[in-house]
């Protein structure tokens, strides 16, 4: 059982930037792929940006550029670097940590952090 705990969430102006990190326990956090998603309010819960395992990342096209995400292996814990925050990136924020062993996936979901961006 892995658990995930966000923080770094708040209240910012358009054009800022905000650190979110996701720190885990109660598992090989290094054998996780680890997925930052948001949610607006109304909206469905989104991806946003994957980091793999073995380090490669992938983001959605809205925040390529603007965001990046990271992870400390010796620290247990992802990040997700927020720069040139926009109002639409206002959303809770969650971090998923996920693996397949023996064909039996495993998801984990943290509580989520809110992000709200003032234009």
């Amino acid at each position: 059982q892995v658990q995930l705990v966000e923080s770094g969430g708040g209240l910012v102006q358009a054009g800022g930037s905000l650190r979110l990190s996701c720190a885990a326990s109660g598992g090989r956090f290094s054998t996780y792929h680890m997925r930052w998603f948001r949610q607006a309010p109304g909206l469905e819960r989104d991806i946003v940006a994957t980091i793999t395992k073995t380090g490669d990342t992938y983001y959605i096209d809205s925040v390529k550029g603007r965001f990046t995400i990271s992870r400390d292996n010796a620290k247990n814990t992802v990040y997700l670097q927020m720069n040139s925050l926009k109002p639409e990136d206002t959303a809770v924020y969650y971090c998923k940590a996920d693996r397949v062993v023996a064909g039996i996936s495993y998801d984990y979901w943290g509580q989520g952090t809110q992000v709200t961006v003032s234009s």
